[in-house]
Order: structure tokens, then sequence, then C-alpha cells
């Protein structure tokens, strides 16, 4: 098997963390356009009359496509590569938040909305698997952290700060300054990143092997759950906070930030974590998401418990994509691409599918629902890790302790 990483042995150089740096603000780019909707769901349904279940679409859209991007962007980029492929999904990640900035339409937004789930889906399934292989294999976890914090700075200060400007100025400006801020990523991406050859072509009929393999079945199920959970709350966060909280549209965006700047923190803890006790990491991550949503559920309407609660799962949200992420990782390291891409794809299903599942809840039964729903699919997670997640001792096929 080829080699993981197209680094030298010598780390000592600024060059190789530059390029992981530079993966690592594409996928702030890429959280922040494709949550930017989160926070200003309210604005832009008053706006274009509609309401905020339908709203959710704009989060719904872009998960389906990406989950089918994921596959067919791996497979179809075959020996392209893999910094062209990058630079081609940025650039379209330029263009879809341009074009949701100018949309004359709901239905040139979702079109945008749509456009931006080619980037993310082919993103996350290429771009996930590049990190490591710019650095030595020994520090691939670190490299894997860098890109994972993206994912943690877009909620801290891309989704807030979006939040803030549509306040200010309006839905249509916070899109446009997504895409300025993803052509200077384009540009970064194009100074620093080296060549990156495939070290494999991937192939449709190659990724059943992954379900053959019983922790990385396991893994894509967790995914699911943990993922559909998630979404299924988080996409009515800011309704939730306005309508059951009462707090204030500038609070709200305090709030935000609050829940980004924990999952910074858990974004360390959590690498931390599952770099050593996977299991244990994937378990808890589930227990915080899980118990942290159903508490707003019932404690919600006061309003620092409220805050209290955000906080809490800003930092179950922070360690979760470096804990399920890790778990593959450490199931199919012989095909991470394949596996990279099976993952991108259920999790981008499960984003759709947890939108959707909770914009249905909330216009029937009301936005607290929401948290209601998304807590019982984390604790799901939890307890199937707890159950079914123990090292099977098999020739050749243990799984780590964790």
């Amino acid at each position: 098997m080829q080699t993981l990483s197209n680094a030298t042995d010598d780390d000592t150089t600024v060059a190789p963390w530059l390029a992981v740096l530079s993966v690592g603000i594409g996928a702030f780019a890429l959280v922040t356009s494709e949550f930017l909707p989160v926070g200003l769901l309210p604005a832009m349904a008053a706006e274009l009359a509609i309401s905020k279940g339908q709203a959710g679409l704009m989060i719904t859209t872009p998960g389906i496509v990406a989950a089918f991007a994921a596959i067919f962007v791996t497979v179809g980029s075959g020996r392209l590569d893999r910094r062209t492929v990058l630079l081609a999904l940025t650039a379209l990640l330029v263009v879809s938040n341009l074009l949701v900035a100018l949309a004359p339409s709901y239905a040139w937004i979702l079109l945008g909305r749509a456009m931006l789930g080619v980037g993310v889906g082919g993103f996350w399934a290429i771009g996930s698997a590049i990190g490591p292989r710019l650095v030595a294999p020994q520090h691939a976890s670190r490299a894997m952290s860098i890109i994972f914090a993206g994912v943690s700075m877009g909620t801290v200060a891309g989704v807030p700060a979006g939040a803030l400007v549509g306040e200010l100025v309006g839905w249509r400006v916070a899109f446009g300054a997504a895409s300025a801020i993803a052509v200077l990523v384009f540009l970064g991406q194009l100074l620093l990143l080296p060549k990156l050859p495939p070290t494999q072509a991937i192939r449709l009929r190659q990724l059943p092997m992954i379900f053959s393999i019983r922790k990385a079945r396991l893994g894509l199920i967790a995914t699911a759950m943990l993922f559909t959970g998630q979404f299924a709350a988080y996409t009515y966060i800011a309704p939730f906070l306005t309508q059951i909280s009462h707090l204030a549209a500038g609070t709200v965006s305090a709030m935000l930030l609050v829940y980004g700047a924990s999952g910074f923190i858990g974004n360390l803890v959590g690498g931390w974590a599952a770099g050593r006790y996977e299991r244990a990491a994937l378990m808890l991550t589930g227990a915080v998401l899980g118990l942290s949503t159903l508490a707003l559920a019932a404690f919600g309407s006061h309003s620092v418990t409220a805050m209290l609660l955000v906080a809490v799962w800003g930092f179950g949200f922070g360690a979760m994509p470096i804990a399920v992420q890790t778990w593959m990782f450490k199931a199919a390291p012989h095909l991470m691409e394949g596996s990279s891409a099976l993952f991108v794809a259920i999790v981008q299903v499960s984003l759709a599918s947890g939108a959707l599942l909770g914009g249905m809840a909330v216009d029937r039964l009301g936005v607290s629902s929401a948290m209601v729903l998304g807590g019982v699919f984390a604790l799901g997670c939890a307890l199937t890790i707890a159950l079914f997640g123990k090292p099977q001792a098999s020739a050749g096929a243990a799984c780590p302790a964790s």
C-alpha cells in the first residue's frame, strides 16, 4: 500500500503545515456557508414568506446533494490530482454563495444551496483524506485535528458573524461575504497546496468492502444517529432561543458565538480523547449532545439555564466530527478515501434527514419538539456504541481497545 503522506520526514518545515491550514480554512468556509441559514433562518423565512420548517430545506437540500457528491466525486475524480479537485470544489463554493446572495426567488436559493452540496460532499470526502497526506504519518492525527478545528471555528466565528451581519445589513450581504471569504480560501489553496496524486482510484464496487468491516458498519450506524439528532435540533436553535427562551436577536447571535467557542474547546478535548479512547469518546459525545438537548427542551424557558445548556451542547458538537471520523479511520485505514466517501455520504443524508424531521416536528408540534427529537437520536448513538462497540478479538481484525 502506498504511503498516506506526501510530506518528507522533516516536519520542521512550515510548508506542510501551511498546506494543512489552507484545508482547515476551507473547512471553516464550508461550515460557515452550509450552516449560515441557521442564524439567519427567522429573517429569511419572514422575507421569503415561508414557514420555519420550509426554511429548513436550505439545510436539507445541500445535505441530500452532498450525500451523492461525496461518493460520485470520489469515484469520478479517479486519478485526478486531488489539489485540482479541491480547487474546483472551492470555486463551486464561491459561485453557490453568490447565487444565494443575488437570488430573485426561493427556488433560486435552493439551486444555489444544491450547488453548495456538491462542494460540501466532495470537499469532505477528498479533503478529510488529504490532511494526513500533507505531513509525516506520525502527525496525521494532528493534521486531522487542525482541519476539524475549522469546523469549530465555523461555528465560533462564521455562523455567529453571519447572523450578526444579517441582523445589521441583511441576510443577502451575509451570503455575499461568505462568497468573498471563499475567494480568499481558493487563492490560499492555490498558493499553498502541493500536487496530490491519488493513492488509488476508488471504484464503486470497492465501497461495499467497507460494510464487511464490523467496526466500520457500527461507526456508520452511530454516525447516522448522531448527525440526525444533531441537526434535527441545531437547525432550529435560533427559533427556539427566540420563542421559548425569549432571547433578543442580538443575544441569540451572542449565544451562537458561545456555542461555537464551546465547540472549539470540545474539538481540542475530543481530538485528544478520540486518539486514545475512541469508544469512550464517541459514547460520551452522544451522551453530552443527547442530555443537553433534552434538558434544553425541559428547562429552556429559563433564559440563564438555556444559555448554560447551549454552551454544554456546543462542547459536544465540537467533539462530534473528530470522534466519529477517528472511529472510522481506525476501522478501515487501508480504505481511507472510500471510507471517507461513505462516511460523508452518511453524514449528509443524516444532516438532511435531521433538518427535515426537525422541520416537520416544529411545524406540527412546536419548536421544542426538535430538541426532544435530537436528544433521543443522540442518546441512541451513545447506547449503540456502549452495547455493541466493544473490541472484537478476532484473528488479524481485532479492534484496538478503547
